[in-house]
């Protein structure tokens, strides 16, 4: 029973895959590419005609060279010597090839379409998941089901097309042939050849799918571990981990190492048994013909046509095998690609949603509740405003939620109750890419593409002028610095942007939001990974970026929002203090004692800095030589 119900899932999900891929296969809004698979398949039924002609004339050449060729009235006076039908054969095979070839060009184009189409609807639909998604996966393993998928894509649009429809005509037009020539005792002899050849491969092809799809998982996992490892280059040399990421690299290679060679020894038993049933076949026919030559009930020209059908018969047949075989694989290698394209956006605009109007762009958060998880809430029921133009700081300890108040302001998530409202519009009422539009963000880790400081830069508004990229690299103080490298804003950054440091990162996301020029602006705790000295160069960036915008700050540095118009103070999801620096500090509450902890520290580091400054002259006074 559980194996029935495995068959029948796997048939289901066949049947599925074959679904979503024929729109790829018969593209509705391209009538030029429709019309390329008509006449491809008009040339692939024009060339099995002309095929099937080839072991006829083979027959006829057998039969005029021993002086038993009765030629029918419809072969043409000058085709009847020995010397012609040997030309005639030769020209059927040559233009039997040439339609062949002239098939695949045309449908090359549909093949291409519909690898493109494909792969470019599987990259925007990634990119309109939520947030959520792309925490939980992993990088390496997506990126690796989406190239096999989209190597997959092809393989079935081509075989299903031109492979599957002209084995089944060879299949049609050999049983007519041998039925209508031979008798019914040939065609049944064929019939059950084909169909425990088929039976065979489908049976063998079944089985080698489930190890294809460890070897897959196998490929994935490594992929990801190597991915992951290098992505963390500095982390893993940090920890000196080098053996222990090559060793859980290699356990994975060793499992896909262990599937590929079952792959390849059942690819050996498939194609042994292959040739196994088409050869009892092919022998049980032939020994049928070669006893009808000696009765003369057959010419040898006969045997010569019999043979010849059965071992262009035998190509098809092969080709049965590979087509099933390919297809049942290139589906195993997508379908996990519709298994992406059918994961549901999370957040998703309302239908005929307009686009948000800025006014003034004053933010509202009224009674907001949300919840990654439904038994763990992050925000309860937390109100507060961000006036137009003003600074807003939000900080508080770790996990009291203030990160997730910028996450929910850009509608990465939809809250469960309450509203938060730019200009009195609700973000769900209005498109996300409007919102997003409307906001700038300079974040905390800022993570840069491995191109050019100019690209980066101008990703705040890729139409912008290099005169603006520029202006916006000097508002971000950072103009300098790009001007003294050898290739200057070509310069490359690195993956991730690890050729820069952390403080010239955040110039450069500063630079890239100037440029963007938003009316809303979300400081996500932008100078808490730098050291003091670069979060004091990095905060006066900020306030000229930040002067006269609707600020909101989250941050974990107080002394970075002593200057915000109001500091509210979050504690487990809710709002325990809120007033301007000065007066949270009188009320001797959470915000202070967070501000004489931080101010503490910040004295110990100055002491500490004094003492090595102070040690490091020591050392170069005890150094000067004693005067003689």
């Amino acid at each position: 029973m559980a194996s029935g119900k495995t068959v029948s899932a796997e048939s289901g999900q066949t049947l599925k895959t074959l679904r979503n891929l024929w729109p790829y296969m018969w593209p509705a809004d391209r009538r030029d590419l429709r019309m390329r698979v008509v006449w491809a398949s008009f040339y692939l039924v024009l060339a099995k005609i002309v095929l099937i002609l080839v072991p006829y004339f083979f027959k006829w050449v057998t039969n005029a060279l021993n002086g038993q060729f009765n030629p029918p009235d419809y072969i043409p006076h000058i085709l009847v010597g020995a010397v012609m039908l040997v030309v005639a054969y030769n020209a059927a095979k040559i233009i039997q090839a040439g339609l062949n070839q002239l098939r695949d060009a045309l449908f090359a184009s549909v093949g291409q379409h519909a690898v493109r189409q494909l792969a470019y609807k599987t990259f925007v639909h990634m990119h309109q998941l939520s947030l959520r998604f792309h925490l939980e996966r992993r990088t390496g393993g997506l990126s690796r089901i989406i190239e096999r998928g989209t190597k997959g894509i092809e393989t079935i649009v081509r075989f299903t097309i031109l492979n599957t429809l002209p084995t089944i005509l060879e299949f049609a037009l050999t049983a007519v042939i041998f039925a209508y020539a031979y008798g019914f005792s040939y065609l049944l002899v064929v019939a059950v050849t084909v169909w425990l050849y088929t039976w065979f491969t489908i049976r063998a092809s079944d089985w080698r799918i489930s190890i294809r799809r460890e070897m897959n998982d196998s490929d994935t996992d490594a992929n990801t571990k190597a991915i992951d490892s290098l992505l963390n280059f500095e982390t893993v040399k940090y920890f000196g981990n080098e053996a222990m990421e090559a060793r859980r690299f290699d356990a994975s290679m060793a499992r896909y190492e262990k599937a590929a060679i079952q792959t390849w020894t059942s690819l050996g038993w498939l194609n042994f048994g292959q040739a196994v049933i088409f050869g009892a076949g092919m022998a049980v026919v032939m020994v049928m013909s070669a006893l009808a030559v000696q009765k003369g009930t057959q010419t040898l020209g006969d045997f010569v046509f019999i043979n010849a059908l059965l071992m262009q018969l035998s190509i098809p047949l092969n080709f049965i095998g590979f087509i099933y075989r390919e297809i049942r694989q290139g589906l195993t290698d997508i379908e996990q690609m519709f298994d992406l394209l059918d994961v549901k956006q999370e957040v998703t605009d309302k239908p005929g949603a307009p686009e948000l109007v800025i006014d003034k762009g004053a933010i509202a958060f009224r009674d907001v509740h949300f919840a990654y998880d439904p038994q763990r809430p992050i925000l309860k029921g937390i109100s507060f405003d961000v006036p137009a133009g003003k600074t807003v700081a939000i900080v508080g300890p770790s996990g009291a939620g203030k990160s997730t108040i910028s996450r929910l302001l850009f509608r990465f998530y939809d809250i469960q109750q309450g509203s938060i409202t730019i200009d009195g519009q609700d973000l769900r009422d209005v498109t996300q890419k409007s919102l997003r539009r409307a906001i700038g963000m300079v974040p905390q880790d800022t993570v840069l593409f491995n191109d050019t400081i100019a690209y980066n830069i101008r990703y705040g508004r890729p139409d912008a002028t290099d005169s603006e990229v520029e202006q916006a690299a000097r508002m971000a103080q950072i103009a300098d610095f790009i001007e003294r490298l050898p290739q200057g804003y070509k310069s490359m950054v690195g993956e991730r942007g690890l050729k820069l440091s952390g403080g010239e990162k955040q110039r450069v996301a500063i630079a890239r939001t100037i440029l963007k020029s938003p009316t809303i602006l979300i400081l996500d705790e932008a100078t808490s990974a730098l050291d003091t000295a670069t979060e004091q160069e990095i905060q006066s960036a900020l306030d000229i970026v930040s002067k006269g915008r609707t600020t909101l700050v989250i941050a974990h540095r107080l002394s970075t929002v002593i200057g915000a118009d109001e500091i509210i103070v979050l504690k487990d999801g809710q709002i325990v203090e809120r007033g301007t620096h000065r007066k949270l500090l009188e009320q001797n509450g959470l915000y202070a004692s967070m501000w004489n902890r931080q101010r503490e520290a910040s004295e110990a580091e100055e002491r500490l800095r004094q003492m090595r400054e102070e040690d490091d002259m020591g050392v170069v006074v005890r150094g000067i030589p004693a005067a003689e």
